[in-house]
C-alpha cells in the first residue's frame, strides 16, 4: 500500500479521498426517452420533448439502462438491490430544462460492492464501493463560442448515467489512478460505458480531506467537480491535498465546499460552497413507480457475464504460462485480450505473448493504427510462432517474415515457401560450411584453441551469413564447438 504522507511543520498529514465517477450507459436511447444517444450529432439534434422538459411530458424508464447498470454492479463484485426507487434532485441551473434531475437517492440500483486495484509496488488492495445509482445527465453548456453569452447543447440531457460511489478508501492519488484504470477496463470489457474521459463519457468527482497521521477523524472536505482525465484527477487530488495542509498548518480551517481543477495551472480553485442532501429538497418522482426486479430478471444477466480482465489474467497465467505482468499487459483491454487468445490457440502461448509486447505491438505504434486494422491477422502470427518452434525457419528469419507480413498481410507459411526461407537442418550440407569456413581461416582457428573463444561468435556468424541466415542456430553451435575441439 502506498499512503501518501504530508510533511507537515507540526505533524504529518495523510490524505483521505472518495470518488464519484459518472459513467455514461451504452445504450441506443436516453434513459427516459426515445431520443438518440449518438455522439457528435448536430447540436441540439438528439433532443425529445422529454429531455426538454417540455410541461406534461412523462418520462419511461429504458429496461435497457437497467440492465447494463446491473451488469455493472455485478462487474464490481456488488449487491444488486431488488427494490429501489427514483428520486427528484431540485436545483436550478441552465444545462438542466426540468429544474430537476431524476436520480435515485435512498435507495439505489445497486447496493456495496468493491475492486481490487494492483499498485506498482506488486501490492494490491480493495477499494469498496457504497453504491451505483442511475440517473439523466445534464446538458452541455459551452462557454467558449462568445465572451459574454453560455450557448446549450441539450443532446447529452436525459443520457443515461450510473453514479458509482466509492468509500473513502484511497490514500494516495497513484491508488486512485490505479483504481480508475481498473474502472475503465471493467466497464470496457463488460459493454456498459466507453469509458471515454476526454469525450465526457466517463467523468470523476473526487471528495478530499487531509488528518494527522494516526487520527481517525474524518474532516471537512472538498470535492473537486468533473475532472476529465487520470492524469488530472491525480494531479487536482495532490494539489488539493497540499492545500489543505498548509491551510491546517497556518491556523486555518477547511469549509466544506466545491471547487474546479484548472488543468492549465494545475490548480484548484473555488466554485461554490458544498451542498448537503436536504439541500436539494430530493422526494420520490411522482411520475414513475419504484423498480422491483425479479430473481429471473437479475440471472439471467449474471448468466451472459462475460469473463472479467482478473479472473482473464489468472487464467492467463495458471493455464497458458504467462507471466503476472504479460497477462496484465494483454488483459487491460478485451480486444487486445481476445487477439492474443485467437493467435495462442494451439501454439506457444508464452511464445505468442513475446511476438505480441514486442514486434507486434511496435508495428501498431510505428503505423499509428489499431488491432482491428493490423495487416497482420490472429492466426497468422500463431503460425509464424509455429514456424519458429517446429524448426522451420529459425528466429532472424522469422524477423523478416514478419517484416513481409507487416507489409503484405500474407500467410507466413506461403511466405517462407515462396521464398526459400526454409531452415537448413541438412546436417552434410551445414557441415560443409562449416569445412570451408574452418579451411579458409586457420588463423582464427588457432587463436581460438589457443583460449580465444569469444571468437566462436564470429565462426557462427560466418556459417549462419554463407548460409543466407537459414542454417539451424543450435546445430551450427553444436558443430562447430565438435569441429573446432
Amino acid at each position: 500500500m502506498t499512503a501518501m504522507i504530508l510533511k507537515g511543520k507540526t505533524c504529518d498529514w495523510e490524505l483521505i479521498c472518495g470518488l464519484e465517477i459518472h459513467c455514461q450507459i451504452i445504450s441506443k436511447s436516453k434513459i427516459f426517452s426515445g431520443a438518440s444517444t449518438h455522439y457528435g450529432s448536430d447540436v441540439n439534434e438528439n433532443v425529445s420533448f422529454v429531455d426538454a422538459g417540455m410541461p406534461g411530458m412523462l418520462p419511461t424508464l429504458n429496461e435497457e439502462c437497467v440492465r447494463q447498470a446491473i451488469k455493472t454492479g455485478i462487474g464490481l463484485n456488488a449487491k444488486v438491490n431488488k427494490h429501489s426507487v427514483f428520486s427528484r434532485k431540485n436545483y436550478f441551473y441552465a444545462d438542466l430544462p426540468q429544474g430537476y434531475q431524476i436520480t435515485q437517492f435512498e435507495y439505489p440500483l445497486i447496493g456495496e460492492g468493491f475492486v481490487k486495484i494492483n499498485l506498482e509496488d506488486g501490492s494490491n488492495k480493495s477499494i469498496g464501493i457504497e453504491r451505483i445509482h442511475i440517473e439523466q445527465d445534464t446538458g452541455k453548456s459551452i462557454h467558449d463560442i462568445s465572451p459574454t453569452k453560455t450557448f446549450l447543447d441539450f443532446n447529452r440531457a436525459g443520457v443515461g448515467l450510473m453514479e458509482i460511489v466509492t468509500k473513502p478508501d484511497f490514500r494516495s492519488s497513484e491508488e486512485v489512478g490505479a483504481f480508475l484504470r481498473k474502472l475503465r477496463t471493467i466497464v470496457r470489457y463488460l459493454g456498459t460505458c466507453d469509458g471515454n474521459m476526454d469525450e465526457g463519457s466517463m467523468r470523476c468527482d473526487a471528495s478530499v480531506s487531509v488528518r494527522p497521521v494516526g487520527s481517525s477523524e474524518l474532516r471537512p472536505r472538498a470535492e473537486i467537480k468533473n475532472v476529465n482525465s487520470v492524469k488530472f484527477v491525480m494531479q487536482a487530488i495532490e494539489f488539493e491535498a497540499k492545500r489543505q495542509v498548509d491551510i491546517y498548518e497556518n491556523g486555518g480551517e477547511i469549509e466544506q465546499q466545491t471547487r474546479l481543477f484548472d488543468q492549465t495551472i494545475g490548480e484548484t480553485r473555488f466554485m461554490r460552497s458544498k451542498e448537503f442532501a436536504h439541500d436539494y429538497r430530493y422526494f420520490p418522482d411522482p411520475d414513475l413507480l419504484p423498480l422491483d426486479l425479479e430473481d429471473e430478471f437479475i440471472e439471467k444477466i449474471k448468466n451472459e457475464m462475460v469473463e472479467l480482465p482478473d479472473v482473464k489474467q489468472e487464467r492467463f497465467v495458471e493455464e497458458m504460462g504467462l507471466t503476472p505482468y504479460d497477462a496484465s499487459v494483454l488483459t487491460e483491454d478485451r480486444e487486445t485480450a481476445e487477439w492474443f487468445e485467437k493467435a495462442a490457440r494451439g501454439h506457444d502461448a508464452k511464445k505468442v505473448a513475446n511476438w505480441m509486447m514486442g514486434d507486434f505491438f511496435a508495428l501498431l505504434n510505428e503505423k499509428k493504427i489499431s488491432l482491428a486494422e493490423s495487416p497482420i491477422t490472429p492466426d497468422n502470427l500463431g503460425k509464424l510462432v509455429e514456424l519458429v518452434t517446429s524448426n522451420v525457419i529459425n528466429g532472424k528469419t522469422a524477423k523478416d517474415v514478419f517484416a513481409i507480413m507487416a507489409e503484405t498481410g500474407d500467410n507466413p507459411e506461403k511466405i517462407v515457401e515462396e521464398r526459400g526461407l526454409k531452415q537448413v537442418t541438412d546436417t552434410g550440407a551445414i557441415e560443409k560450411i562449416i569445412d570451408e569456413i574452418i579451411g579458409s581461416n586457420p588463423d582464427n582457428v588457432t587463436a581460438y584453441k589457443g583460449g580465444k573463444v569469444n571468437l566462436m561468435g564470429w565462426f557462427v556468424g560466418q556459417v549462419m551469413k554463407a548460409s543466407q541466415g537459414k542454417a539451424n542456430p543450435a546445430m551450427v553451435n553444436k558443430l562447430l564447438k565438435d569441429k573446432l575441439g
